[in-house]
C-alpha cells in the first residue's frame, strides 16, 4: 500500500476523468494507492476542502495557510484549533516560510508560522511545514515554538542535508515528491541516501510537480509510486518495502489516522 502524504485534491485538474473525481480515486487504487493526506492552504477554502474529502475514509485532511497565501493576515491559534477538532483533521498546516517568492512579508509569515506551530503543541497533531531559502529562520522557528514531542514534517523537501539532519533532531520527517526524480536533483537524491527509511515519507504536492516520466503533465496521487520507486532504486530497496516502511511512517507521525 501507498500513501500520498501530500496533495491537494480540490485543485486537481480532472479533465482526464471527465470531471469525476472518484474515477481520479479509483485510478490511484488502481495503482495501490489507499490513503490520501488534503493539505490545507487557505482559510477561506478549508472548509470547502474538507467537505470534499469527508466523504471517503481513506482520506485524511490538514488545517493551515501556506505562507504565500497569507495575504497580509495571521491566523489566529484559536481559529486553526478550532478547526482541527473536525473529525478528519489529522494535522495543521501547510505553514513555514517561503523568502524565495515573497521577502517583503517575512515578518507576517514568521507570525503565523509561530501561530500554526503553538496550534500543533495544543491539539496534538503534527505540523506540516514548507520552506523555501529560509533554513535558519525555520529551524529558529521550530526550536523557539515548535513541541519535540508531536513533531511534523518538512514536505517536499529541497534542502541540503545538513538542514535534514537539524529537522530529524527536532522530530520531524522528511518527505520527498516527484523533485526527487528531475535530472537536475542530484544533491536530493544524495539526501534520500543519508536519510534513515524509518523518517521517510513520500507525496505528490498534486496538482504540482509531476515526477519523471510524467513531467510537464498535471500531478495527481497515483504518480507517488514513481517517488516510490526512486526511493527504492537510490535506497537499494525492493518498492514493497518502501511502500511499507512509509505506511508505517505515515501512520506513526499522522496517529490520528488510526482513530477516526
Amino acid at each position: 500500500m501507498f500513501i500520498d502524504s501530500h496533495c491537494h485534491l480540490d485543485r486537481l485538474d480532472l479533465s482526464p476523468y471527465n470531471g469525476n473525481f472518484d474515477a481520479m480515486l479509483d485510478a490511484a487504487k488502481a495503482r495501490q494507492v489507499q490513503q490520501m493526506l488534503c493539505v490545507s492552504i487557505e482559510m477561506e477554502q478549508f472548509r470547502s476542502m474538507y467537505d470534499r474529502i469527508k466523504p471517503y475514509g481513506h482520506i485524511f485532511a490538514s488545517v493551515g495557510v501556506h505562507p504565500l497565501n497569507t495575504d497580509g493576515q495571521v491566523v489566529s491559534v484559536e481559529a486553526l484549533v478550532e478547526a482541527a477538532q473536525l473529525p478528519r483533521v489529522v494535522a495543521i498546516g501547510e505553514t513555514g516560510l517561503d523568502y524565495y517568492y515573497q521577502q517583503d512579508t517575512v515578518e507576517v509569515q514568521q507570525e503565523s508560522f509561530r501561530n500554526h506551530l503553538l496550534a500543533s503543541s495544543q491539539t496534538g497533531l503534527p505540523t506540516i511545514i514548507h520552506t523555501r531559502d529560509a533554513r535558519e529562520d525555520t529551524l529558529q522557528i521550530i526550536r523557539e515554538n515548535g513541541n519535540a514531542d508531536v513533531g511534523g514534517v518538512l514536505h517536499c523537501f529541497t534542502e541540503s542535508l545538513e538542514m535534514a539532519k537539524a529537522a530529524l533532531d527536532l522530530n520531524y520527517m522528511i518527505s520527498f515528491s516527484g523533485i526527487v526524480t528531475f535530472r537536475n536533483a542530484a544533491e536530493l537524491r544524495d539526501v534520500v541516501k543519508a536519510i534513515p527509511m524509518d523518517r521517510i515519507l513520500i507525496e505528490t504536492d498534486a496538482p504540482y510537480l509531476a515526477p519523471v516520466p510524467h513531467r510537464g503533465k498535471k500531478n495527481e496521487p497515483k504518480y507517488v509510486v514513481e517517488v516510490a520507486q526512486c526511493v527504492a532504486d537510490l535506497k537499494g530497496l525492493r518498492i514493497e518495502e518502501v511502500a511499507e516502511q512509509t505506511t508505517a511512517n505515515f501512520q506513526r507521525l499522522f496517529s490520528r489516522v488510526r482513530t477516526v
